[in-house]
């Protein structure tokens, strides 16, 4: 199978990094499997970085307790590094959108391009658990 026959979101999310300073983005589900990424990274580069990803989001999700209630649910997790930045957001059930940045990049901007994407794309962002898992 062809990248494209089993890329079919990535063109959405092109629309994600189409701003200054904004790298690449990536749809994963919440067992680290690779769902779509944008055209400025490679298919092996990208399940890499969903796996990755993944467990970024299952530590974030079991700190929850030292913000507020143990079950408060998570929503967006972000990394700084010296030379820029990953936001990592919910986007539906089992699946979560990440986009990586440059140090000078409108973070603000970037979480709003990437709520906005998860709000038009409703279902097609949603991936259901697979049978025997726990996330």
């Amino acid at each position: 199978m062809n990248d494209h026959m089993t890329n079919d979101l990535g063109w959405m999310l092109d629309e994600a990094v189409r701003m200054p300073e904004a790298s690449h983005a990536i749809l994963l589900s919440s067992d680290g499997m690779l769902r779509a990424h944008s055209q400025g990274i490679g298919r092996d580069e990208a399940e890499r970085q969903a796996a990755a990803l993944s467990g970024l989001q299952s530590i974030s999700r079991s700190t929850a307790e030292f913000c507020a209630e143990e079950n408060t649910p998570w929503q967006q997790t972000l990394v700084e590094f010296a030379d820029g930045y990953v936001f990592l957001v919910a986007a539906g059930q089992g699946a979560y959108l990440a986009v990586s940045a440059t140090a000078e990049v409108d973070m603000e901007a970037v979480t709003y391009r990437m709520q906005k994407l998860v709000d038009r794309l409703g279902k097609e962002l949603t991936s259901p658990p697979r049978l025997g898992s726990s996330a």
